[in-house]
């Protein structure tokens, strides 16, 4: 499959995405990644191992572009837990009898 990452076309194709990853060492994958075989890695390590650039010269989106059309999954950045705000009884009754909370 011919995809573009940092302006610059590449032919990938699965099997050798799975041969280039082969003994490669997952790092740490804090946001975006993919899993390629039975481990995950980050996105951007393997946008460098598979197109040899620096990391900083293409996108996490055009990675995980091009990991998707060739079937890989890929996992996007964790979701941040929701800020919930604890209300005592008396807020939590005016709630229900339809009053605004102060804020």
């Amino acid at each position: 499959m011919r995809c573009v990452i940092a302006r610059f076309p590449f032919d990938l194709t699965r099997s050798g995405v799975l041969e280039s990853m082969k003994g490669i060492k997952p790092e740490q994958a804090p946001g975006e990644s993919v899993i390629i075989g039975r481990r995950t890695y980050p996105v951007k390590q393997v946008g460098q191992v598979v197109t040899g650039q620096d990391r900083r010269d293409f996108s996490a989106a055009e990675v995980v572009r091009a990991m998707a059309r060739l079937g890989f999954t890929c996992r996007g950045l964790p979701q941040a837990p929701s800020v919930t705000r604890v209300l005592n009884p008396l807020q939590h009754a005016s709630v229900m009898l339809g009053a605004p909370v102060a804020a």
